[in-house]
């Protein structure tokens, strides 16, 4: 068995090509998703604009209708205000000082009915169930990524490749893979 075919079988492999893939596939959708995006921003700025020139000339209004009733009222509640403080700042301390009594003994009674011994048991359960969903994930990105190590993934089509996207001095594998491609099509249409 050659290095290639060990590489070509080997999960991790399969694993970080699958991610690739997936992370492609993403960035794919991701033009049309910040289009939609700026339409959408397009339309709510033109309406936030309309709505606020609408509400700048009403709220002047109110404010010069009722501000001076807005001050005389000020002025009179603030007076009630601190009556109320003075005469409840005692009562809010008794309550704390009751509830703080009623939650400490809550708190002993939980203590008690919930044993140690069963704490190592859910945090086993945790975590195994946290590994078996991350084991799931990362054979999702095998099965995908074994797609495209085997060639089963849709190909790239010379549309969807720009300019921008060519690197401008390609590596020496990179190249030798073109031609070995370049060649074997050729082989095939003769």
């Amino acid at each position: 068995m050659t290095l290639a075919d060990t590489l070509r079988d080997n999960k991790v492999v399969h694993t970080v090509a699958g991610a690739g893939d997936l992370a492609v596939e993403k960035l794919r959708e991701a033009p049309e998703q910040v289009g939609k995006a700026r339409e959408t921003a397009a339309k709510v700025q033109g309406e936030v604009r309309e709505n606020l020139g609408k509400y700048r000339g009403e709220v002047r209004e109110n404010l010069d209708k009722y501000g001076d009733e807005m001050r005389e009222n000020l002025g009179r509640y603030r007076g009630q205000v601190r009556e109320a403080v003075v005469r409840y700042r005692g009562q809010v301390r008794e309550n704390v000082d009751r509830y703080r009594g009623e939650a400490r003994g809550n708190v002993g009674k939980i203590q008690e009915k919930v044993e140690v011994k069963d704490l190592p048991g859910a945090a086993v359960a945790y975590v195994t169930h946290v590994g078996t969903r991350a084991v799931g994930f990362v054979d999702e990105l095998a099965e995908r990524g074994k797609k495209v190590v085997h060639g089963a993934a849709p190909e790239v089509t010379a549309s969807e490749v720009t300019a921008a996207d060519t690197p401008a001095a390609e590596p020496k594998a990179v190249k030798a893979a073109k031609t070995a491609k370049t060649n074997r099509a050729r082989k095939s249409d003769s």
